[in-house]
């Protein structure tokens, strides 16, 4: 009589996972000779030889497995698969399957594990599995049913994500600018308040409460920096420097940020400026900052990535090219331009009246001509000394010439103006005590030019002064100008 397939046989064969059906009654056996033999804690035995997790899958007996298994190992039959099923069982699930044992070890009838296995034709399979001992069969475990569900699409959708996840964190942590991740969250919700109360000019607003920055700038919440940020402010940790962000952003930092609040109230979300910060030990540091409310989060700024990029050594550049643009490199005095530039500005709006000094060093050219340009040079440095130990803004002094010297005293009449050459002798003199060998003499010529009066013509009076003052001083020194050799 033909048999007929029960409905039971039907659904297994029919249904959409893959079944199996599996005798363990061997693996029961070997795991009360394990037992006898003392073995308590299986998985630490598992894992020191890797040929018992074999001989633990050795006993594991194929009885039958329905046509969606087949389809999923590409075998064509059940005597294919249990022919190959060393194909199917390798690699990685040896460590994985240690799971499974360790639960029926411990008695569970049912078992669950994610576990891996391979097609016949060698791709491999993310599988969740699900095992249960058959009712009846819990003493010799001779029926178990298993189901294999197969995951790979969702863990290869996860490992991609992972991957993209372990991209982004190491773009984050290792890019060599300073990266932020800041919660403006709570300040958007203060200016909200401040908005909805009828505020409408919020940089008066903000002049008036001074506070309310102040407050804002409290409400930072930094989320995450990268490695660079840790270098660049002197860091030793994430949590040093999360302690101490009142040492990073104070003093300065206070006028950009209210620029930034005003961006961001006029619905600026992306922004770019220059700011100062300071490192954990005080030192300034010039940043250029792009800071970006980041995509998904504009309506609540919960997620903010702001960049830094130090930029200190290009201002000290900047600075130094500024310095070399107005100021004379030997004496470190203002230089030609800077004195043209400020005779201008102080002919056009004073303040009056306005007094003059010009000087010049006397016998410059006979130590040049006897010593070299090297003393010439220290004696012009010298002369720069006693000028700079002498003035206090907004006097200046400037070199405008090889030893031609003026000093500009805006607000000045001649009374200050003879006081400055008396200062500028007294400074002299201790000079000349504090360094040996040349001695240092400067010829000065003073003018006073008031309300109205030439600018030109004050410069020239001062320079007649100064040059028949050093007449003097070569006639009682017996020097003869053109050649600046003594008479002897």
């Amino acid at each position: 009589m033909p048999h007929t397939p029960s409905d039971f046989e039907q659904m297994f064969d029919l249904a959409p996972v893959s079944l199996w059906l599996e005798d363990y009654s061997g693996l029961k056996t070997l795991f009360d000779c394990w037992r006898a033999d003392g073995v308590a804690d299986l998985a630490a035995f598992l894992r020191e030889d890797v040929a018992r997790v074999q001989a633990c899958t050795r006993e594991l007996k194929i009885i039958r497995v329905n046509q969606h298994t087949l389809n999923l190992f590409h075998a064509e039959n059940l005597q294919t698969l249990q022919s190959r099923l060393g194909d199917v069982f390798k690699d990685d699930m040896h460590t994985s399957v240690i799971e499974e044992l360790v639960q029926l070890w411990n008695g569970q009838l049912e078992i669950t594990n994610q576990t891996c296995n391979y097609t016949l034709d060698g791709q491999r399979l993310d599988i969740k599995l699900r095992a249960g001992i058959l009712k009846g069969h819990e003493d010799t475990w001779g029926r178990v049913l298993l189901t294999l569900e197969n995951i790979t699409p969702e863990e290869n959708a996860r490992k991609l994500l992972t991957q993209r996840e372990t991209y982004a964190r190491n773009l984050f942590e290792l890019s060599p600018v300073s990266l932020w991740v800041e919660d403006f969250s709570t300040i958007r919700v203060l200016m909200n308040e401040v908005r909805e109360s009828g505020i409408q000019d919020f940089s008066t607003f903000m002049r008036v409460h001074p506070d309310f920055v102040t407050r804002c700038m409290e409400e930072i919440r930094v989320i995450d920096v990268n490695q660079h940020t840790l270098q660049m402010f002197g860091a030793e940790s994430k949590q040093a420097l999360m302690r101490q962000l009142d040492k990073v952003f104070r003093d300065e930092m206070i006028d950009s940020f209210q620029e930034q609040l005003l961006d961001l109230w006029n619905g600026k979300t992306y922004q770019q400026r220059e700011v100062v910060n300071h490192r954990l030990n005080g030192e300034a540091l010039h940043i250029h900052m792009q800071f970006d409310v980041m995509p998904g989060h504009e309506s609540r700024w919960d997620m903010v990535l702001v960049s830094l990029v130090d930029i200190t050594a290009r201002k000290k550049a900047e600075a130094y090219l500024e310095y070399l643009g107005k100021h004379d490199v030997l004496t470190k005095l203002r230089n030609r331009a800077f004195f043209a530039e400020e005779v201008n500005r102080l002919a056009r709006k004073g303040p009056w009246p306005i007094s003059v000094v010009a000087v010049d060093v006397n016998g410059l050219k006979r130590i040049n001509d006897e010593q070299g340009h090297a003393a010439g040079d220290a004696l012009l440095r010298r002369a720069g000394e006693v000028l700079a130990k002498s003035i206090d803004a907004p006097t200046c002094a400037a070199r405008i010439g090889g030893d031609e010297f003026v000093v500009l005293m805006p607000a000045t009449d001649e009374r200050g103006v003879q006081a400055l050459v008396q200062r500028l002798q007294t400074v002299l003199e201790l000079n000349n005590q504090f360094y040996p060998g040349n001695e240092l003499s400067m010829a000065m010529g003073t003018a006073t030019c008031v309300a109205g009066g030439s600018m030109d013509m004050t410069l020239q009076a001062a320079d007649h002064a100064m040059y028949q003052t050093k007449a003097a001083y070569y006639e009682a020194h017996h020097i003869e100008r053109r050649s600046g050799v003594e008479n002897l």
